[in-house]
């Protein structure tokens, strides 16, 4: 939509096959309209399916393109054989008429575009228009729509056409040029009715662009009697289901129908959304519904479209797969949507409750928070990854999934997908193994056949990798039937366990009525009215989400600990610490809370240290055990750190957390920060990301909001820090006890330089006026005060700390004050502590900006810090860029 005005050519696909197919119609077109071309298909929606698709040949491609149309292409090159000059700046006395010479080959494109459909088809078989009307011949009423949604439209007006409703789907192929003459005749001429439908929001405008355009084709084709309403839906790839088809429908029934609205969303502000009947459904029962649900990085998106292709390349079954994964990717949850069937499958949409003849889960600790079997149909299959073998299973289940397993009477098998990848060299690598498991219960292919088709994609995808892990893979498979075990299911759920809730109660409300639903997968049902009007969020929120990644935590030994620090340096994740407190605060500590005699030079009469875990936020990743220099010279592999199972551990770690959490921090002034050990005793203000399980970047991130956290100003580039770090439903940057700590906002590749030079520069033209009006208000505050605030040395924490101190002072002398400099002054007046402002990014990031925007920042002399991630990272000296490689930042 934001191309429209361009003059390229919009062709619209809606599903995989279409974009296969467009892909070489709109290259055939370009070529005879002489006109660029953009097709364009729903980013994600289509983008990431995966479909048994019709391929096209070398010989129909070469059949469809014409060799002379190439061949007077190529003769338009740019040659200094035959020079000429293109892409002239022209004046206002030229530009108008040239701009006005290429109407008639946008009005020759229609004819074109169709032309080229027309000899695809005769190639192909497969027929494609301009506009293509499905539904009932007679239709009185008309859904109008482009892109995925069109196919889950025109699968639900042929449903309701044959139940007898005179409903049709009218899908638009060109967008642009929009021919108002291919419209109307695509339409049935008994419409009274349509309904439009955008993907799309643009505020301001009297109605969406594709809205729009068909009010205008009828009112220029003089079918203005035809009654036309518009609405909203889908955003950023949103669930369109036919339920939402249905509700448009039936909104064209009313007397008085609802314009401008919204389907999918529920709008308690503006009022603007229809009521969907959820259960209303069009699936066929022959289509076989299968749901995985896995965890980002350990390969389950990877096996179920290895499965698709399996069955989609091996069988006469059509297969579709899509692949719901938050963008943090490692370390959250995913979730795989797969269907097989004899018959095309025209559903761009997911699975919905009580659809899913297959469910299994591969990580046990889901199963903690989200109800997953409410997929499941009855009498279907459940397949769960569990360390718990076939006779204890059964007794760790929450009571809830109990209970489905027994209402929906579903057939149980369980596999320790763990120890058969550990055994077999696999790591946490549990994809292959649970994809085996797949075929050999759910009886889409013969087990023996699945079992050689898992295999030859394995050396398929893994041969390059060599022989061993070839082996592997083959051994995991192999172990994997033997360990495989049907569970008998209870008549009745015994469990003395519940699921658990997917926040503490003690979190804030928001948190609770907003961000929670977002991570139990209900965020499709938050209501306009919950969220933020300007996008801004609270900071701080991974302290609330428990996600119970690692199966094995560290340990701390503390008669072998040093108390180097290294440990809390490395974490990625911000998940171990320490602290050195007065012994007199151990007080009513939990009995298994360790802690030791400080052994700091300046921290040491009758102080007390400890080191401490989050079991329920760590991820396992073993880099404190690997940098612990600490090793037990009586047991050979035993550290001051050292991993252990962490079920085991989880409830009482827990509370050794919330009582460590809560023990006051040292006071930083007392800290000198200049050596490892000193500064991990400061409280890091990044925890908890969902960056990747050991990752190499956040330490860096983590120690930058250890030293200035508490006065910094995030400028992020989008790469993965910005995911990390300002992702939701919930953000690792956070505050101390003091309420401080960093605000962050997020900016493109392009522009992020300039975009913390701008933070920059507003911080310091604050600070220069803030200045000015103290001294104009110098008698109402006292010279002393003025002069202190004016002339502060802030070049370390106890300055710092004294000028805070003198601001509170400021706001507290004028706090009643009637003139208007001074309220001037309170406003501006937290600009006269120091401030730290970051730029900072990563992935490439440093050379989109090396050559420019970071070569400003730096000529401009102003004091902003760069900090670039595992990257190129470019420095500048004499005005002069020059490139360095290091690795971390």
């Amino acid at each position: 939509m934001a191309v429209r005005q361009t003059g390229f050519v919009l062709l619209s696909s809606g599903s995989v096959q279409e974009a296969h197919d467009f892909a070489a119609i709109s290259q055939a077109a370009t070529l005879k309209a002489r006109v660029p071309f953009l097709h364009f298909f729903d980013g994600f929606r289509t983008s990431h399916e995966v479909a048994k698709i019709f391929e096209l040949t070398d010989e129909e491609l070469r059949s469809l393109i014409d060799d002379e149309l190439i061949r007077e292409h190529r003769a338009r090159a740019l040659s200094p054989d035959h020079p000429v000059i293109r892409g002239t700046a022209q004046n206002p006395d030229v530009y108008f008429q040239g701009r006005e010479t290429v109407n008639p080959f946008y009005e020759a494109t229609p004819a074109i575009v169709q032309a080229a459909m027309d000899k695809f088809a005769k190639i192909t078989e497969r027929s494609y228009h301009l506009f293509d009307y499905a539904g009932h011949p007679q239709a009185e009423r008309v859904v109008v729509l482009m892109g995925s949604g069109g196919e889950t439209a025109e699968a639900t007006v042929k449903y309701l056409a044959e139940k007898g409703e005179k409903v049709g789907a009218l899908r638009v192929r060109l967008y642009r040029p929009f021919s108002i003459e291919h419209f109307i005749k695509a339409l049935p001429k008994t419409v009274k009715s349509i309904v439009v439908l955008d993907r799309t929001k643009e505020p301001g405008s009297s109605g969406e662009p594709l809205y729009l355009d068909i009010v205008n084709a009828l009112a220029e084709s003089s079918h203005s009697n035809i009654k036309v309403i518009g609405g909203r839906y889908g955003l950023s790839s949103k669930e369109f289901t036919p339920a939402m088809v249905k509700a448009a429908l039936d909104e064209l029934k009313k007397s008085d129908p609802k314009n401008h609205f919204t389907v999918g969303i529920n709008d308690d502000v503006s009022h603007t959304s229809l009521d969907v009947d959820s259960s209303f459904s069009i699936e066929s029962e022959e289509t076989v519904r299968c749901m995985f649900f896995g965890l980002g990085s350990d390969g389950t998106v990877g096996a179920n479209k290895n499965s698709i292709k399996i069955i989609g390349e091996e069988t006469d079954n059509f297969a579709q797969g899509y692949f719901v994964y938050d963008s943090k990717k490692a370390g959250t949850v995913t979730t795989s949507h797969l269907r097989f069937g004899s018959k095309p499958i025209q559903a761009p949409y997911l699975i919905e409750v009580n659809q899913a003849n297959f469910v299994a889960c591969h990580q046990s600790v889901f199963l903690e928070k989200f109800d997953m079997l409410k997929y499941a149909k009855p009498g279907g299959v459940f397949l769960l990854n569990s360390m718990y073998g076939m006779d204890e299973v059964w007794d760790q289940l929450p009571i809830e999934v109990q209970k489905e397993l027994v209402a929906k009477k579903l057939k149980f098998y369980v596999i320790n997908g763990y120890d058969v990848a550990e055994k077999t060299g696999m790591g946490n690598r549990v994809n292959t193994i649970m994809q085996t498991a797949f075929f050999a219960i759910s009886g889409i292919l013969p087990r023996e056949d699945a079992i050689t088709q898992i295999k030859h994609a394995i050396e398929k995808t893994y041969g390059k990798r060599g022989e061993a892990v070839v082996k592997k893979n083959f051994d995991a498979v192999d172990q994997t039937l033997e360990n495989l075990h049907e569970v008998k299911v209870p008549a009745k759920a015994t469990s003395k366990s519940t699921r658990r809730p997917i926040v503490p109660n003690e979190a804030p409300e928001f948190v609770k009525n907003v961000l929670a639903p977002m991570l139990a997968f209900d965020g499709n049902d938050v209501p306009v009215s919950a969220m933020p009007v300007d996008g801004t969020f609270p900071t701080g929120t991974t302290q609330w989400e428990k996600r119970n990644l690692a199966l094995e935590i560290p340990v701390w030994v503390p008669d072998l600990c040093i108390q180097c620090g290294k440990c809390i340096m490395v974490c990625p994740h911000a998940v171990i610490r320490q602290k050195i407190f007065d012994d007199k605060l151990l007080s009513g500590a939990p009995e298994t809370f360790k802690h030791m005699p400080s052994k700091y030079k300046e921290f040491s009469k009758g102080m007390t240290y400890s080191i401490q875990v989050a079991p329920e936020d760590c991820t396992g990743c073993e880099l404190c055990v690997e940098a612990c220099p600490a090793k037990d010279k009586t047991q050979a592999g035993r550290k001051a750190l050292n991993m252990e199972p962490q079920p085991a551990l989880r409830a009482s770690e827990s509370k050794n957390w919330d009582f460590f959490m809560k023990i006051p921090d040292l006071d930083r002034k007392l800290i000198n920060p200049s050596t490892i050990k000193n500064s991990q005793l400061l409280r890091p203000l990044f925890e908890f990301s969902g960056a990747c399980s050991g990752c190499g970047e956040t330490p860096y991130v983590k120690l930058v909001s250890q030293l200035f956290g508490d006065r910094a100003i995030v400028a992020n580039a989008t790469g993965c820090s910005s995911i990390y770090g300002g992702n939701l439903p919930t953000t690792p940057w956070a505050k101390n006890s003091f309420g401080r700590g960093p605000a962050w906002s997020n900016s493109l590749f392009e522009d992020n330089a300039e975009f913390g030079l701008g933070m920059r520069l507003t911080l310091d033209k604050q600070n220069e006026y803030a200045h000015e009006l103290a001294t104009a208000l110098s008698k109402e505050l006292g010279q002393e005060l003025v002069d202190a605030i004016v002339h502060a040395d802030q070049s370390n924490e106890a300055g710092i700390d004294e000028q805070r101190s003198r601001v509170a002072e400021l706001k507290k002398k004028l706090a009643n004050s009637k003139d208007s400099r001074a309220k001037d002054l309170i406003s501006i007046a937290d600009s006269l502590v120091k401030k730290s402002v970051w730029i900072m990014g990563g992935d490439g990031w440093a050379y989109d900006i090396g050559y420019g925007g970071l070569d400003h920042v730096l000529a401009s002399g102003r004091n902003v810090n760069v900090l670039v991630l595992d990257t190129e990272v470019y420095s500048n000296t004499g005005g002069q860029a020059s490139k360095s490689t290091p690795r971390g930042a």
